[in-house]
């Protein structure tokens, strides 16, 4: 689902090996992401997507250089790039508790079939009804509308050094007064 990403192919820059690393490199980020929050996918595994909760727990030393290690493995020549990008989200990225759409997507035959929304809902719902900003960055301008139907408003433009912008989103609950 995410060959043609505008950020997968700045850290990838070969198509031929694009793929392969991307699946590395979400063999190290996924665990961490699912390990305080949540994966959902429709029951044919056709899209995902995954969340970071708002209590993220703080890992431990050991494990935060064993996950850097393990980046710069996948990144390869591209560190400086994956660091840059790194950093440029972290400074963007909300201050106050709040759910983190990490990664949403669906494979290309079945997009625009609902999916993405269906994966979207609970949590969503769960930021409702617990009074809880939801946030995201979308690295491609079109599917802005996609995140606005859903409540998200775009807060900012990341431009990182020989990258693609990057639109941070955010989605105030609703219906609730939001918690602090």
């Amino acid at each position: 689902a995410f060959e043609d990403d505008p950020v997968t192919a700045f850290l990838f820059p070969r198509a031929r090996t694009r793929v392969a690393r991307l699946e590395r490199l979400y063999d190290v980020l996924i665990p961490r992401l699912v390990a305080e929050g949540r994966l959902l996918t429709d029951d044919e595994h056709r899209a995902a997507s995954v969340w970071q909760g708002p209590d993220p727990s703080h890992t431990s030393h050991a494990s935060g250089v064993a996950t850097l290690l393990r980046l710069g493995v996948v990144l390869r020549s591209r560190v400086r790039a994956g660091l840059a990008l790194a950093a440029a989200l972290e400074r963007a990225r909300v201050r106050e508790r709040h759910w983190y759409l990490g990664i949403l997507g669906a494979a290309p035959a079945h997009q625009g079939m609902g999916l993405g929304s269906a994966l979207m809902r609970p949590v969503l719902d769960d930021c409702d009804a617990e009074g809880v900003v939801a946030y995201l960055e979308s690295s491609k301008r079109s599917n802005i509308p996609f995140y606005e139907r859903h409540g998200f408003a775009v807060i900012d433009e990341i431009a990182i050094d020989g990258g693609p912008p990057l639109w941070p989103m955010r989605r105030e609950p609703r219906g609730r007064t939001r918690r602090p």
